[in-house]
């Protein structure tokens, strides 16, 4: 067993340092994880630009799949797991007993940590799964994933489990309904493969014209029509294929771009529901017309993170083999190309595109 483990830090925006920091010692309720891989999405750029505003210096990284590589007795009776367990790591860590983690939403918890966000200075340091190894507090949540898959595919738990919690849990999607999906990101096409899975009776898809490949995979994981919102109408369109009704579920996962939110407005049919999750840096939303949402009695719901119930059902599915869910993986880096990863999901690098890539440490 190693006594240091290599960590990428964030020190300032855009700014990413490797640095071996210790191994801390596991107590009674704690555990250590060796990682695997790393998932990367839109909140890692939003993370590196700095604009969510997250403590520095600290080590990314929340998407962890990894084995247990040491383990205190009481978090093994806990988690079910031991040394040498395959686990999905959940990324909020929270209380247990505020008054939103006691009504049920864990999520919300009033002292609510979350993975790759908690500074270096907070001991034991190994925060974030930008590293070889990750420490796991007493409060963590972990699921057990079959050894046997490849960990570049194990580790879409993240994605999938987003997909599965703002695409159907949050706006309770039905058999049948109409769901409009904006943006053909990695959490869009996991958005259209969880509708699937419940039987919604058209799933739209819109993205922009170099979104091409993107929105080819949509239709190939189920989606009935994809727009490209540079070439035609998505208004009109949208109109069309539900024969002027709308959608009963608009889910924006378009990250910093903030059009799509005012534009959902027009989208959606009265008395349905839009999920907004799509970071938008803090930026305020022009054209947002709130008497839309009078007239049309449109619920709009915020959605940040996942919870237990999300990551269950996208662990089933990655396990099941029932869909192609490895197309959607195109890149895998070392840890210490980890800047070069972030820019590749951010398409700063030419003639590169990346829907779901991940770190996988040793390489």
């Amino acid at each position: 067993m190693p006594k240091t483990a290599l960590a990428m830090v964030q020190t300032a925006p855009r700014v990413l340092e490797p640095r071996d920091l210790p191994i801390p010692e596991i107590g009674a309720q704690t555990a250590l994880l060796r990682i695997e891989a790393c998932g990367i999405c839109g909140s890692d750029y939003e993370q590196f630009e700095g604009a969510l505003r997250t403590p520095m210096p600290a080590i990314p990284g929340h998407e962890p799949l990894g084995v247990i590589e040491k383990i205190g007795d009481e978090a093994a009776q806990r988690w079910g797991v031991d040394v040498g367990d395959r686990v999905a790591v959940e990324t909020m860590l929270s209380c247990r007993f505020c008054p939103a983690c006691l009504a049920g939403r864990y999520h919300l918890c009033y002292r609510r940590r979350i993975y790759s966000y908690i500074p270096l200075s907070d001991e034991p340091g190994l925060w974030g799964a930008y590293a070889e190894y990750m420490f796991l507090d007493a409060n963590s949540i972990v699921h057990k994933m079959n050894p046997a898959l490849p960990p570049e595919i194990a580790v879409m738990f993240n994605p999938l489990g987003a997909g599965f919690r703002w695409a159907v849990e949050i706006p309770n999607t039905r058999p049948g309904d109409t769901v409009v999906i904006l943006g053909p990101g990695q959490r869009g096409l996991a958005s259209v493969l969880a509708c699937r899975e419940v039987g919604a009776g058209q799933i739209l898809v819109t993205g922009l014209a170099a979104d091409a490949r993107k929105l080819e995979l949509a239709r190939k994981f189920g989606a009935d029509h994809t727009i490209d919102v540079e070439n035609e109408n998505p208004k009109q369109r949208i109109r069309e294929l539900t024969n002027g009704r709308g959608a009963d579920v608009v889910v924006d996962v378009s990250s910093y771009a903030t059009q799509p939110v005012a534009e959902a407005l027009d989208y959606v049919a009265p008395g349905g529901t839009i999920v907004l999750a799509g970071v938008k840096g803090f930026k305020p939303i022009p054209d947002f017309i709130s008497d839309k949402i009078v007239l049309k009695e449109i619920r709009i719901s915020g959605a940040i993170g996942v919870t237990s119930s999300g990551y269950t059902s996208a662990i089933r599915l990655i396990e099941s083999g029932a869909h192609p869910v490895e197309e959607m993986h195109t890149h895998e880096f070392g840890l210490r190309d980890a800047e070069l990863a972030i820019r590749t999901l951010a398409r700063e690098i030419p003639d590169e595109e990346s829907i779901h890539s991940c770190l996988i440490p040793g390489r």
